[in-house]
């Protein structure tokens, strides 16, 4: 069984910076893109950046330029740096990470709240 654990959320001021973590416990051999996904209130979940073990990065456009998102493999982790914050950014922000091997299965941490103050 996979366990994704995430850290880092919280309140901050607008054009602030946040740094989110998400650690992964388990057997994991093979990973496919892992990602930074958040949810704002009424809103439908929306992917943020993703990653690669290799290191291939996307971005939505709302998070070009000010988000980095990088990875740890000797750590099973993940984080999103997150700079120039907006009030838009306010939202759950979840971790994922779909499993290829031993087992496939695709997982998702429990969220942290971001809340961007103006």
């Amino acid at each position: 069984q996979v366990e994704l654990v995430e850290s880092g959320g919280g309140l901050v001021q607008a054009g602030g910076s946040l740094r989110l973590s998400c650690t992964a416990s388990g057997r994991i051999f093979r990973l496919g893109r892992m990602g930074w996904y958040r949810q704002a209130s009424g809103k439908q979940r929306e992917l943020v950046a993703t990653i690669t073990t290799d290191g291939d990065t996307n971005y939505a456009d709302s998070a070009k330029g000010r988000f980095t998102i990088s990875v740890d493999n000797t750590k099973k982790s993940i984080y999103l740096q997150m700079t120039s914050l907006k009030p838009e950014d306010t939202a759950v922000y979840s971790c994922n990470f779909p499993v290829r091997s031993p087992v496939p299965g695709n997982y998702w941490g429990q969220g942290t709240q971001v809340i961007v103050s103006s």
